[in-house]
């Protein structure tokens, strides 16, 4: 005997689910991470707060994050995907509506640790988990390919659009707006398009052990070399991203690079990232996850030496930018596809939780590690130098991850 599977959704049915959880992600990303320079630039203006104080919020709320990250994906492997992401964005929502009304750093604190802490029950990690849930792990490919396309236009969305409301309705204002994006677009489409009764089940014989739970299939999980390995690199690589991020405008200005040159450049990374998320889904999309991460893990560094090595030249950092940009978009894939291809397919919302939790913390200090090393330094040498370190981390990292998980996958 057998416990039978739901029947498969039909194929309009899985559009409408990928379609709506796209659409909320580009308006998640775009809210909730990428306004933050934006707005707390034109708040601190106003406020007269200085860059440490409005970015220590930040900071705090992604190791709120990182923390929150195993629980969430704990309770979306229990089918609470909707009451976590709907429910979470109601809440971003009105965190946003409070931080348009702060006049003080403590109330400020709350509100922005509070929404830091609330993108791991919004972004990606918590998508990835609901879409692993919906279609089975193993067939889980397809929809974070589709969805990590969907999220690639965030950025390119949002960022005008936040500059328009900026100019238009002030700081206060343009929260105000981003607040009412996640309480109802957020929030209304995570709700309608996460039904747990329309979630795949694991078809086994009625005699079999059922899968484990999430403290079960994380405790199995960490014993595997896999694990660690690809730890390393994934924690590597969001300290690599973050650090490059938030310090590559003034590296490049150190460097001698026009102002205009440099926003030019930086303008190229993200429809990088959306092209290079493109041609994994038309070029490799049978190609195992360790091979695309093996290629991949390899052009951080060298895009990273490049620019270390050769002379200043807009032909060479639009290169550069286009290599990180494409690089980075694909690493979305790679992070959302290593559990279920590398290491397990039992409680995918757990153990990526578990994985990707060091890394959140990572990307939160490496910002403030990097401006730590430039002024101790006294220039962006010594931090590229770290970087590129980091970049060569993360691709041996995923090199003996991909060594260790092929070797046990041929046993």
């Amino acid at each position: 005997m057998t416990t039978a599977a739901p029947a498969t959704a039909p194929a309009g049915g899985r559009s409408f689910f990928i379609t709506g959880l796209g659409i909320g992600q580009i308006c998640s990303w775009g809210s909730l991470y990428y306004s933050f320079p934006q707005i707390a630039e034109a708040m601190g203006r106003d406020l007269g707060w200085d860059k440490p104080q409005l970015y220590g919020a930040a900071t705090l709320g992604l190791v709120l994050g990182g923390l929150a990250a195993y629980p969430v994906g704990s309770a979306i492997d229990r089918g609470h995907g909707r009451a976590v992401m709907a429910g979470g964005s109601a809440l971003a929502g009105l965190l946003l509506l409070l931080w348009s009304q702060v006049e003080s750093l403590p109330v400020f604190y709350l509100a922005v640790a509070g929404i830091g802490a609330l993108q791991a029950a919004t972004l990606y990690e918590a998508a990835f988990a609901v879409v692993a849930r919906r279609t089975g792990a193993g067939e889980a490919r397809a929809g974070i390919t589709a969805l990590s396309l969907w999220g690639g236009f965030a950025s390119t969305v949002f960022i005008p659009l936040v500059e328009l409301l900026l100019s238009g309705l002030g700081w206060r204002g343009a929260l105000m707006v981003l607040g009412a994006v996640n309480l109802l677009v957020c929030a209304g489409l995570y709700a309608a398009v996460i039904d747990p009764r329309a979630d795949a089940m694991p078809v086994r014989h009625a005699d079999a052990a059922p899968p484990p739970g999430g403290r079960a299939a994380v405790a199995a999980a960490v014993r595997r070399p896999v694990f660690w390995a690809l730890a390393l690199a994934f924690t590597a690589y969001a300290a690599t991203f973050s650090a490059f991020t938030f310090h590559l405008y003034p590296l490049l200005t150190e460097k001698g690079f026009a102002s205009a040159s440099v926003v030019a450049a930086m303008a190229i990374i993200g429809p990088a990232q959306v092209t290079g998320r493109v041609l994994v889904w038309l070029f490799a999309a049978r190609a195992s996850v360790r091979a695309i991460g093996s290629a991949v893990v390899a052009v951080f560094p060298l895009a990273l030496l490049m620019l270390a090595a050769l002379p200043p030249s807009f032909a060479l950092i639009a290169v550069v930018a286009a290599l990180y940009g494409g690089a980075n978009g694909i690493m979305t894939i790679v992070r959302g596809l290593a559990v279920p291809e590398m290491l397990t397919r039992d409680a995918y919302g757990a153990v990526n939780g578990a994985l990707t939790a060091p890394a959140t913390v990572a990307k939160a200090f490496a910002p403030v590690g990097a401006a730590a090393i430039w002024a101790a330094a006294g220039s962006y040498d010594a931090v590229l130098v770290g970087i590129i370190a980091g970049g060569s981390l993360l691709a041996v990292g995923f090199w003996v991850a991909a060594a260790l998980s092929r070797r046990e996958a041929t046993r």
